[in-house]
Order: structure tokens, then sequence, then C-alpha cells
């Protein structure tokens, strides 16, 4: 196609393979692909208007991941999340937030020197999107704004595997709580729509402020889903940890900073998808899911 010395177009490989998974992930997320939801790699292929190729890869990478499940001769099935199942996500996401924002707390300069304040603007436009998205009511748009916001705001964490796993944690709290919102009908102004008030406590250098908003982020979410679900938030034993009061008050003054700019933190930007733990066995999670339509057990929200 291309004669003797003429340019080539760049190749970027895997592109497709990670839009493809980027979009179901997304899909998966908001609920558009239910639990039970079975499709094939053709079926995948055609709607993206793939080859069968990177559809597939992008499926088994789901798949490695716990998100999908590998059906023999069947394609890939989206996993049934039980309230059990959440309450292991949920309480995995908290101790981990928690005892990370408790270290940061107690050693504030360790967060001087691991975080790139630079970043400060771009997290305050995702904070802005996301909250926008919750206060309108738009799930769709709502999942993959809240998702960045968090993968960003980890970064105050300054440690990469940590943002990471909480990626993947979040994504299945997604893929849990979307059916119950989709359910509820109008949920303009329900969701968590504070994300703007977590950056203020960062850029104020103010970490135990953060690890408070986080932390009332998390019973937020606990509550929400207990009330959708019929289940009881008082009974979680994490949530006694999320009531109680943040110790210290920790501030990161301007004086604090480092002279030099702080090397920037591994963080995902806009082309970083959601670095998913390929080692970790999906457990219960990859058990048998339930036919798809209304799970078993589930109540109505009031």
């Amino acid at each position: 196609m291309y004669g003797t010395g003429a340019a080539r177009p760049p190749i970027q490989r895997n592109s497709l393979r990670e839009q493809i998974a980027d979009a179901l992930r997304e899909e998966m997320m908001a609920g558009r692909l239910a639990a039970g939801r079975n499709f094939t790699v053709k079926e995948i292929a055609d709607l993206y208007g793939v080859s069968a190729t990177p559809a597939r890869e992008a499926m088994v990478d789901l798949a490695a991941q716990g998100l999908l499940r590998a059906e023999h001769h069947r394609g890939f099935t989206v996993p049934a999340f039980t309230w059990r199942d959440f309450l292991e996500i949920f309480e995995a996401r908290t101790l981990l937030t928690d005892s990370a924002m408790r270290r940061l707390t107690a050693h504030p300069a360790r967060g001087t020197g691991g975080y790139d304040w630079s970043r400060m603007p771009s997290l305050r436009r995702r904070a802005d999107a996301a909250a926008r998205a919750s206060r309108q009511g738009q799930l769709d748009v709502l999942v993959g704004c809240d998702l960045r916001f968090w993968q960003e705001a980890a970064a105050l964490l300054g440690n990469a595997r940590i943002a990471e796993y909480l990626g993947w944690l979040r994504v299945q709290s997604w893929m849990f709580a979307a059916p119950y919102l989709r359910q509820a009908g109008d949920i303009a102004g329900v969701c968590w729509d504070r994300h703007g008030d977590l950056v203020d406590r960062i850029e104020a250098r103010d970490l135990s402020g953060a690890h408070r908003v986080v932390n009332d982020y998390n019973l937020f979410t606990l509550e929400l889903l207990a009330r959708l679900a019929g289940e009881e938030a008082d009974a979680v034993p994490v949530a006694g940890l999320l009531r109680a009061p943040v110790a210290g008050a920790a501030t990161v003054g301007p004086q604090a900073a480092p002279a030099a700019p702080a090397a920037p933190a591994a963080v995902p930007d806009e082309a970083t998808r959601v670095p998913l733990p390929r080692s970790v066995p999906p457990g219960r999670f990859g058990r048998p899911v339930r036919p798809s339509g209304p799970v078993p057990g589930r109540t109505s929200p009031s």
C-alpha cells in the first residue's frame, strides 16, 4: 500500500482492545449490561464494528479482572454481585482508604512529597463534572466522571498500587449499585455530590478534613445502598469506623511544601485505563451467575 520510503501511520498497540474494554466496563458500571447478560465475541465485535481479535482480547482482560465470566461454548457473562459481595468490596475499600488517610494525617510531609499539586485544576474539573452529573441524575455520565475523579484524587495517597486497587473495587461497587439506582427512577440529587468539598480540603492541605469527607462519602454510599437494597447499614462492622471522629488536625501549609517541584505521582490520566489486578482470583465473584432479570432476594426501593 505504501511505496518505498513513504511515511507510515503510527501503530497504537492494543488501542482497540483497551477502548472496547473501557466501553464494556462503563456499560456494566452503569447497569446497561445487567447481571446474567450473556454475549459472544462476535456480538461485541459487530456492536463496535471491529474484528473478533480485539473484542476477544478485551473480554478476556475483563474476565481476568473478575468483571466478566467466561462460559465454555457460551461466550461471556456479566456476574451478579450480592449484598454480601458488596459488603466485602465496601469493607476492603473503607479499610484501605481509612488506613491510608490516617497515615497521611500522621505524617503529612509524605503527602507533599508524593503528590503532584499541579493536577489540582484537573481534579477540580473532574469534581465539577461528577457533582453536576449527580445533581442532574445522569447515571450514565456519573459512573465515568465519578470513577475518573476518584482515580485522580487517590494520588493523595502517594501509592499507585493502592490507587489502582481502589479503582478496581470502585468498578465493582458501581456494578452492584447501578441496578438499584435504575430501579429507583429519577435519581437527581440522590447520589453523593460533595466532590468539590474534597477538592477544597485538598487545596487547603487539610488532610484531616479530607479524611473526614472521604469517610462521609463512604458512609453515605453504605446507607444509600442499604436503603435501596432493604438491608441494615448499622449491622455493617465498618460503619462505626466511618462515624468515629477523625484523629488529628494535620494541615499541610504552603511552608511545608518542598522547595523543588515534587515528582508526579503515578496516577491515571485521560488515556490510562483502570489497572485491575490480574493475579487476584475472582473467588466468590466467579461463581455461576443468576439468570438475567430481577435478582432473587432484592427488594424494590420505596
